[in-house]
């Protein structure tokens, strides 16, 4: 008998309830703190694997790519899917930096290399935060080889906030898959609150478990689980220069069934997205649009995202304003054809559209659907069996603010 069972709840409000998950066998971390940009905070993480891990990952599709997703393309594939150490900062980008922001990113791979004697082509890392920035190497390299020491088998926590920017809680979630007696973990965290958009995985998050799984099988696994998680929400249509997600499988718990351990993938990227949609800059409520039967997915996808990136939809559902032409005007402007007549639209379960013209529901049914934690928006263009999901946040002044006085 097989089975994936959460080890975590998640609190949609605020945040991962409850304590911080345990690294699965074979991986170990620690943080330090390099006062990138704030004395006195955690501002880099290191996890470790001292026996080796298989790894797979996924980068930013931004051709304006930091330094160190540049440096991690390449390990990647020299290694062929080997990895003993990632390490992340947060505070700075190393984005837009030249040729010296370059040769920061290797100095830094390289030092963690020595300090836990592995190759260079074996390290991961990646930054966070300002872009055009140096890196701060006087203050970084010192705690490297600590770090590497101090590396112990544990909770994920502090390596969970030490990679936070803008975040305003750390992100973590785990499942525990069951096979004849015998189990392992997937165990992933994540930071992003701002510049959340594919495509790629839109955030830094690394997964970790002591499945034991070819290199192959963790990139088939993790691919998968971006697609649906992911790939499938957008805070401020913004894709990062440093977006990754790395998913390391040490082997130390043996072998499981395929399909479960690709469903814990699953369930723990999805954990995460969702938790960086409620995180997201300015956070007031959610949109989750579901489009159904659309000509193909597809079209079902272009119809979500659009509904749920648009500007107009964002502000109304921040204001708890009920004008839902604004989700059919977005629905339109997707490139999908759509037949108006066939289209039926509901908020919360609200009739608000069908069969061409506005559904005769009261004016406070209608608030009530706009004004709830996260805007349930359901559009079934009556085409074809195509369906998909995308989720998305309001347009606020915090998020404004916060915005406009980022580096100042």
């Amino acid at each position: 008998m097989t089975s994936v069972a959460p080890t975590m709840a998640s609190d949609a409000s605020h945040g991962p309830a409850g304590a911080a998950p345990m690294l699965p066998l074979g991986f170990t971390a620690s943080a330090a703190s390099a006062a990138i940009k704030k004395p006195g905070r955690m501002d880099m993480g290191m996890i470790r694997c001292p026996a080796g891990a298989t790894l797979a990952a996924m980068y930013t599709t931004n051709q304006v790519c930091a330094a160190p997703v540049q440096l991690d393309r390449r390990h990647l594939r020299e290694s062929r899917g080997h990895c003993s150490a990632i390490l992340v900062n947060s505070g700075c980008a190393n984005a837009a930096t030249g040729d010296r922001g370059m040769a920061n990113a290797v100095e830094i791979a390289d030092a963690v290399a020595r300090a836990c004697d592995i190759a260079s082509i074996a390290v991961q890392h990646n930054s966070t935060g300002v872009i055009g920035v140096q890196l701060p190497l006087d203050r970084m390299i010192p705690q490297i080889a600590p770090m590497a020491v101090r590396a112990a088998h544990g909770s994920i926590e502090e390596f969970a906030r030490a990679i936070m920017t803008t975040d305003t809680y750390p992100k973590w979630s785990s499942r525990t898959v069951t096979h004849q007696g015998r189990s392992c973990t997937v165990v992933g965290c994540a930071k992003g609150a701002g510049m959340i958009h594919p495509n790629m995985a839109t955030m830094i998050s690394v997964i970790t478990t002591d499945a034991s799984l070819m290199p192959s099988e963790i990139d088939g696994h993790l691919r998968a689980a971006v697609e649906r998680s992911f790939h499938r929400i957008s805070i401020d249509g913004d894709t990062s220069t440093n977006d990754s997600v790395f998913a390391l499988a040490s082997g130390a718990a043996g072998a499981f069934p395929p399909d479960a351990i690709g469903q814990a993938f699953k369930e723990v990227a999805r954990d995460l997205a969702l938790l960086i949609v409620r995180d997201g800059e300015g956070y007031e409520r959610g949109i989750h649009v579901r489009v159904t039967g659309a000509p193909s997915d597809a079209d079902a996808l272009s119809v979500a995202k659009s509904i749920a990136s648009s500007l107009l939809v964002r502000c109304a559902v921040t204001g708890g304003d009920p004008n839902w032409g604004r989700i059919l005007a977005a629905a339109g402007r997707a490139g999908v054809t759509l037949d108006v007549n066939a289209l039926t639209l509901n908020v919360g379960g609200i009739a608000l559209f069908g069969r061409g013209s506005p559904s005769d529901t009261p004016l406070a049914e209608r608030e009530a659907a706009f004004r709830k934690s996260m805007v349930e928006v359901h559009l079934d263009l009556g085409s074809g069996t195509g369906a998909e999901e995308f989720i998305s946040c309001g347009l606020t002044k915090a998020y404004v603010e916060l915005n406009a006085d980022y580096t100042t």
